[in-house]
């Protein structure tokens, strides 16, 4: 459900606006126009859902404050809708409007706009005073605002007793106070001191987690927007030039423009393994036996084999080696040659930053698997390596890379049906295959190269 919807939205400032957006909808330029109006956002359309972080990004005069004054009614829509839970603003009375935004919506400035002559704790509480909340309830609300925040035993101070970072805490407390659906933010971090900043945005992704607040967030920080955003709408010279979750603007961006302004970003931070993850067919039950693993390493001309069970959750590997001394000594499945050491697991969602390290070490392929440890896909060296213009090898501070245990048990059952199964695969070629019969991998492939030089002299 979409909580707030824009739809082909204009806000034209001077005294001709109608004119203005008239002949914008005809294809004009907004720079032919300024002597009749400024065009501040032209024709924007979009929706947020419930729970979503939406990140407006632009350059100063972009329009992005003037979009987000629109959702909460402070300027007009020129021209368009602006909907807030299903309810269009631009066609309501004063009254209707006031009372929208006490119940729906809440706004952290970037100047925290605090009531200097009151505590932190009536600051807090102020929004919760326009709901008509009594003295008691209010206060005790913001006190346990205030500690969500990290402010609390602060809320007898006065704002100018505070840190700017302390008085942003004051203003984030005071909306998130209200428990209004929706949350604006207009360019709330952008005053603070980097260190600080970074702690209110780790902050704020912390309670989105718990709280699941509809937010619209307003910056001109390329890296805030990328790390904050669930959706991106990237804006330029009034118009949204595109609309995307981070990965899209990264790396399809729409135009030039978009392209130019994401250029910069460490994509490490921003990718993740499912970005560049493929799929793979080198994988092998740990049921099947050691001659339909032979070929399936000369299928798929690898040296090593992802083994699983029935369900795809990760087992180990197994190495061409060790299947070849298995089917010489008879054994009936892989599960006994399975080797775990070094098999390295990644989520989906983890940070191509947090695995150049690891693969760097690595003897086979990160494997990448969901919470079931089930296997999703691969990531091998050379794709992380060609993923990236910009390599950064850092890594988090939580393992996001995992060794796979010394012993995992299978969640399947193996039946006689399914051992037949797994016993058709297609014809050996020369060389593992041929390791059975006595030879070693090296003489096999000397045996198939004579072969093949007998039957061109014979050909000749």
């Amino acid at each position: 459900m979409a909580v707030v919807r824009a739809s082909h939205v204009y806000k034209v400032f001077g005294r001709h606006e109608r004119e203005v957006v008239k002949r914008l909808k005809a294809g004009e330029d907004r720079k032919d126009l300024a002597e009749l109006g400024t065009a501040a956002v032209i024709d924007a359309s979009f929706e947020v859902a419930e729970g979503e972080i939406f990140v407006v990004m632009g350059l100063s005069g972009s329009g992005k404050s003037t979009l987000i004054r629109m959702i909460n009614g402070l300027w007009d829509v020129s021209d368009g809708s602006m909907e807030i839970v299903g309810k269009d603003i631009s066609k309501m009375s004063g009254s209707q409007l006031r009372q929208v935004r006490r119940d729906h919506i809440s706004m952290v400035f970037q100047h925290f706009a605090l009531l200097p002559h009151r505590t932190v704790r009536e600051n807090a509480a102020y929004g919760l005073e326009l709901q008509d909340v009594g003295p008691r309830e209010r206060l005790e609300r913001a006190d346990a605002w205030l500690d969500t925040v990290g402010l609390s035993g602060w809320g007898d101070k006065y704002p100018g007793q505070l840190s700017g970072g302390m008085q942003q805490r004051v203003g984030l407390a005071r909306a998130l106070a209200a428990e209004t659906d929706i949350l604006l933010m207009d360019e709330a971090f952008s005053a603070l001191d980097p260190l600080i900043r970074r702690e209110m945005q780790d902050q704020l992704v912390e309670l989105q987690s718990k709280l699941n607040k509809t937010i619209v967030f307003i910056t001109h920080d390329l890296n805030e927007a990328m790390y904050l955003g669930d959706h991106i709408a990237v804006m330029r010279d009034g118009r949204i030039a595109q609309i995307g979750d981070a990965e899209d603007i990264l790396t399809r961006p729409a135009d030039d423009y978009v392209a130019n302004f994401v250029q910069d970003v460490d994509r490490t931070r921003v990718l993740t393994a499912s970005s560049i993850m493929q799929d793979t067919h080198a994988v092998v039950t740990h049921s099947a036996g050691p001659r339909y693993a032979m070929r399936l390493f000369e299928r798929e001309r690898v040296t090593g084999l992802f083994v699983v069970d029935r369900t795809r959750h990760l087992l180990g590997t197994v190495s061409d080696r060790a299947v070849v001394r298995a089917a010489r000594e008879g054994v009936d499945t892989l599960t006994d040659i399975t080797e775990t050491e070094g098999i390295l697991t990644v989520k989906p969602d983890t940070p191509l930053s947090e695995l150049f390290a690891p693969s760097a070490g690595a003897r086979v392929p990160l494997a990448v698997v969901d919470d079931d440890n089930r296997l999703l896909g691969i990531v091998p060296r050379v794709a992380l390596l060609d993923s990236m213009a910009h390599l950064s090898p850092e890594t988090g501070e939580l393992p996001a890379v995992s060794q796979l245990p010394a012993t995992v048990e299978p969640q399947d059952e193996v039946t006689d049906e399914s051992r037949a199964a797994e016993a058709e695969a297609p014809d050996a070629k020369p060389g593992i295959a041929a390791s059975v019969h006595g030879e070693t991998e090296d003489e096999a492939q000397e045996s198939a190269s004579a072969s093949a030089t007998s039957d061109d002299q014979k050909g000749a």
